[in-house]
């Protein structure tokens, strides 16, 4: 029986598994500090791996994944196989297998013996020689001081055995990390704070193929929550920042109450830094207090955008906020907009919009926000020109992570000129919404999926018409190659408006179709129905589609293909040939902000007065 057995490495260089030190090398070289001539080389691997595990190995090695760029002299080089030995090893264990050997050759000579003056031709042959060996299985395995299973709903933690922690299983590496994340877990969803992993014996057994692992944990006192501090405020109150944690003193001890207090001060907007740690150990009444620890940011931010495409022009808009107004993270945001900028410059074509809106956390419980807002517009759009101005409050509610409702009362007057003449309209009513929202990335989803539901009751009293408008859209992601390299996307959305004939309901109350976020290839509320003479106006009911195959072909570039489809109808849906179609491709530059976008699309069944092609320009995915 051997303990932890090493690798038949030659000279390797210092590994940790487990937290034990297996071997050490102290002649190990930091790759990133070396400097010298470039050293450009060639990199093989031959191994009597195969399938997935011939795939870690690979993935592993820095020699193999780096070899386009030169290393730094002869030292670099060799700095870089010393770091594969144990970069190589840690993908074995990782895979199961313990009793392997590695050797890397630099010019025919093995890399853990050569000095780091050596003298190599320019380019050097490396080859990785890599014999996994048989692959181990758990033996014994146990967890001593195992939690009981939980009682209450929300306390459930997935069970080691289902981790692949079970004998027979293949002995992976990080199985036995996971095993004792999870029996840690497990006693702190129920309130043991303070449970820890005090013992470990993993013994590997040559003769068997086996490893046998005894996990002991330590579960200490149960806890309950004691009072919560706060540290580190400037213009913040800090009973606030208490408040808004939503921890209770006297509840018991339970870690998803602690990360959803950290979601709720982040979303204050107001810190830089923030973490919510214990102040000391459990107390003899089994009372744990809390400190949080915050870094304000800047009380000011202010931010600039454009957007571009060739039939509706250039749009170009701003934003000021003030975070923290009177010490509770109260937030103010004015946003102006000008767009619609064409050439030759006609002002008078262009869509103007400003607005404030004024935002207090914490308005009723610290998943509560109230929210108050202005705004005033001219829009020019070829179906209609609008001039409104509008106000609403109302609250938000959060309801967990990804679930949020929201409600106001509004009221609006808009002056509209169309088809149907000069027309005023005043509006009051109710608008709810409900957003569920479980992407990745709001920015550049990879996986999950986005639905948007509204309802908005609403009275106009120029013409006396009561009528009721909501829509619900769905956003689906999912990865199909490698690593998130390929992703199918798709959105579909339906909007129906009950009430008075069409010529009595505010034209922005009304469906259009097209644009960069709807129909690529026709122009911004394009497609509608007929309206007088050859007009086109909005419609009463809408269906609208798209599908994206997005393809990164480097980790900085992406490619997209991409369908787009609407329907508009009056009182009832036309035939298929009223169906609009837009496909097109675009190319995607990945930032940290998200991605830039470029997307090109044609009209499929393009009307008389419709462009040949569109080119649009943006920040983030289309959907």
């Amino acid at each position: 029986m051997l303990a932890l057995a090493p690798l038949l490495v030659p000279g390797a260089s210092a590994f940790e598994f487990f937290g034990i030190k297996l071997f050490e090398d102290q002649s190990e070289i930091d790759a990133d500090a070396v400097i010298g001539d470039p050293q450009t080389y060639t990199a093989t691997l031959e191994t009597t791996a195969t399938g997935d595990v011939a795939n870690a190995i690979r993935g592993a090695s820095a020699l193999i994944a780096d070899q386009a760029t030169p290393a730094s002299g002869a030292a670099g080089l060799l700095a870089r196989a010393r770091s594969d030995y144990r970069r190589i090893l840690a993908a074995l264990y990782n895979q199961g297998y313990y009793g392997g050997a590695i050797s890397i050759l630099v010019g025919g000579r093995e890399a853990a013996n050569l000095p780091v003056d050596t003298d190599l031709p320019d380019p050097v042959a490396v080859v990785l020689k890599v014999d996994a060996g048989p692959l181990f299985r758990f033996g014994n395995v146990k967890i001593t001081n195992r939690a009981p299973i939980a009682s209450e709903a929300g306390d459930e933690v997935e069970q080691p055995e289902i981790a692949g922690f079970g004998a027979g299983l293949v002995a992976r590496a990080t199985v036995v990390g996971r095993a004792e994340q999870l029996a840690v877990d497990a006693w702190r969803q129920q309130g043991y704070a303070e449970a820890a992993v005090v013992d470990r014996q993993v013994v590997a057994d040559h003769q068997s193929d086996t490893v046998d692992v005894t996990i002991t944990v330590a579960p200490g006192r149960h806890a309950t929550v004691g009072p919560v501090g706060v540290t580190g405020t400037t213009r913040m109150d800090p009973e606030f920042v208490a408040q808004q944690t939503g921890l209770i003193a006297g509840t018991d001890y339970d870690p998803d109450d602690i990360a959803r207090a950290e979601k709720r001060l982040a979303r204050l907007d107001v810190f830089r830094a923030m973490r919510i740690e214990a102040a000391g150990a459990i107390g003899n009444d089994g009372v744990l207090p809390f400190n949080v620890i915050v870094e304000e940011q800047a009380e000011r931010r202010f931010g600039v955008g454009a957007t571009y495409s060739t039939i509706d022009g250039l749009g170009i808009e701003g934003f000021h906020l003030w975070r923290n107004l009177f010490g509770r993270a109260e937030r103010l945001r004015l946003d102006a907009k000008v767009a619609g900028i064409n050439w030759p410059i006609a002002t008078e074509e262009f869509d103007y919009a400003f607005g404030g809106t004024f935002t207090k956390p914490g308005f009723l419980n610290p998943d509560n926000d109230l929210v108050a807002a202005v705004s005033a517009e001219r829009s020019v759009l070829p179906a209609y020109t609008e001039t409104s101005a509008s106000a609403r409050v109302g609250l938000t509610q959060y309801l967990f992570d990804q679930l949020t409702l929201d409600g106001s009362a509004f009221y609006e007057r808009s002056l509209f000129e169309d088809d149907f003449g000069t027309r005023n309209f005043s509006l009051a009513g109710l608008t709810g919404g409900l957003i569920w929202d479980a992407r990745d990335n709001p920015q550049d989803a990879t996986e999950g999926f986005y639905v948007n539901v509204t309802a908005e009751p609403f009275y106009e009293f120029y013409y006396g018409n009561p009528a009721f408008r909501t829509t619900a859209e769905v956003r689906g992601y999912l990865s199909v190659m490698g690593d998130k390299q390929l992703v199918l996307a798709g959105r579909a959305k339906v909007g129906a408006l009950v009430g008075p004939a069409i010529d009595e309901i505010p034209p922005d109350r009304l469906f259009f179709a097209g644009g960069g976020g709807s129909v690529r290839g026709y122009g911004f509320k394009s497609i509608g129905v007929d309206g007088p003479g050859d007009t086109v106006t909005g419609g009463k009911y809408l269906i609208e589609g798209s599908l994206e195959a997005r393809y990164k072909v480097t980790n900085d570039i992406g490619i997209v293909a991409f369908v787009d489809g609407g329907y508009v109808a009056a009182e009832e849906f036309p035939g298929l040939d009223q169906l609009r179609l837009g496909v097109g491709a675009g190319v995607r530059y990945y930032t940290g902000l998200g991605p830039l976008r470029l997307d090109v699309a044609v009209p499929l069944n393009k009307r008389p007065g419709d462009p040949d092609y569109a080119l649009y320009v943006g920040i983030g995915q289309a959907f």
